[in-house]
């Protein structure tokens, strides 16, 4: 298949391009690459240095399929400049989708988020429910949900709600609950946990990634919105995990700063075929290794918000 992934430089890209490639897909990587290009050189793999709010679709290849992983990351992030994270995510997504529907792409994989839910307090959090989004970042994700569905008689979409993604990846994210606290815990021996009885759900970017290949031949009647997350602890739970392998003191910090708590139920994604395998304890083990080896990089790009702002891009 011929593939074409917005935001294919950032940290779950750089795990999944490889894996396209690996089943011999072509891909076509759209990226500005403001934080690096971590990704190996290969033959099937085109980099197209450009921003998705001017990108013109000017492939000639026939793209089957596109993997939108491009937007402002996180709520501090989307917090820095509020209209470059209305501009990437809704327009950049309007301008990427009708183009697409030009080209008669086949399928549509949007990477959204988990946080749209907001604060709930169900068991299971599941698709039905209501969004009750609290930020930024969460009120432009649902927005470009919605935007997305509006095309869903033109092209296949598949909308997908990921839990907080952890574990290791050529292109590090220190901001990421399992990852901050991991490295916090491998480079201070301390780890602060800011309030801690939020819940968070979980999911490991080797499952991230595998997904969304297995959405590349789903079949169409599969075609929705899925969460994506398994394991639902509170960051002091998760804090305690680290700990347990990597020794470390806790600190807890009353804050009231993120409140955010949600537990979800990824069934509907099970019902499909889907499985997932890796789990935050393989996470915090891999950070673990990678560390003792001296393979795991203080690279200033891999702290998100601070590199935002060193760039200053607009």
């Amino acid at each position: 298949m011929n593939i074409l992934v917005t935001g294919g430089s950032g940290y779950k890209g750089s795990i999944l391009i490889p894996k396209l490639l690996n089943k011999n897909h072509k891909v076509y990587n759209v990226d500005t690459n403001w934080f690096g290009n971590f990704l190996p050189k290969h033959k099937n793999l085109i980099n197209i240095n450009e921003d998705i709010r001017n990108f013109k679709f000017d492939i000639k290849t026939k793209i089957d399929a596109i993997i939108h992983l491009a937007s402002i990351a996180n709520d501090p992030m989307a917090e820095l400049d509020k209209n470059l994270s209305w501009e990437i995510s809704l327009l950049g997504t309007k301008n990427l989708i009708e183009n697409a529907i030009k080209k008669k792409v086949k399928r549509f994989i949007y990477a959204s988020s988990g946080s749209v839910y907001g604060i709930k307090k169900e068991l299971r959090v599941h698709e039905k429910l209501t969004l009750d989004p609290i930020s930024l970042y969460n009120k432009v994700k649902m927005s470009t949900e919605r935007l997305i569905l509006s095309y869903k008689e033109k092209i296949e979409i598949f909308i997908i709600r990921p839990a907080t993604v952890c574990g290791y990846s050529p292109r590090m994210r220190y901001d990421l609950s399992v990852n901050a606290l991991s490295y916090a815990a491998l480079t201070k021996g301390k780890i602060s946990v800011f309030g801690g009885s939020q819940i968070r759900p979980n999911i490991h970017i080797q499952d991230i990634t595998n997904l969304y290949i297995f959405l590349l031949t789903t079949n169409k009647k599969n075609c929705g919105t899925y969460n994506a997350g398994f394991e639902n602890y509170s960051i002091l739970k998760i804090a305690k995990k680290v700990q347990k392998l990597i020794p470390a003191q806790i600190k807890i910090i009353k804050s009231k700063s993120d409140p955010r708590s949600y537990r979800q139920d990824s069934s509907k994604l099970l019902k499909i075929g889907f499985k997932n395998c890796w789990g935050i304890e393989d996470a915090i083990k891999e950070l673990n290794e990678i560390f003792k080896q001296r393979k795991l990089k203080n690279n200033p790009r891999f702290f998100s918000v601070d590199w935002l702002k060193k760039i200053k891009v607009s």
